[in-house]
């Protein structure tokens, strides 16, 4: 399981809520749900809250945070009004660019993960 979180002080609080969620999962179902890692999304290093977010998350999950980030984007913001993912609608701009980091830095840890159980 992916989790997105942003840079904000209540999603912090959230976090809580559904680290408790999956563990209920895991146990009242016998279920082997994992966390494959954090997303900070929303992300603007430009700001003291949300470096000390990503740093408080950091601190906890340590290295199920991914190091990509999402940034705080307009055509991210503006891509679903017009009924595209960001690829189609802007592919250059820092969020899609941020979308393909992500991806490959999953492949990655996949391809690492599986060779560890080999």
């Amino acid at each position: 399981m992916l989790v997105p979180i942003q840079c904000e002080f209540f999603a912090l609080e959230g976090v809580s809520e559904l680290m408790d969620t999956i563990d209920r999962v895991q146990s009242g179902f016998d279920h082997p749900l994992q966390v494959a890692g954090i997303l900070l999304t929303m992300f603007d290093d430009r700001t003291n809250l949300t470096r000390q977010v990503a740093a408080d998350l950091k601190e906890f999950f340590g290295d199920q945070v991914f190091r990509t980030v999402i940034p705080r984007s307009i055509r991210l913001a503006e891509a679903p009004s017009f009924g595209k993912p960001i690829l189609a609608y802007d592919a250059r701009s820092r969020g899609a660019e941020s979308y393909i980091r992500l991806a490959k830095e999953i492949l990655a840890n996949e391809q690492r993960n599986s060779g560890k159980s080999a």
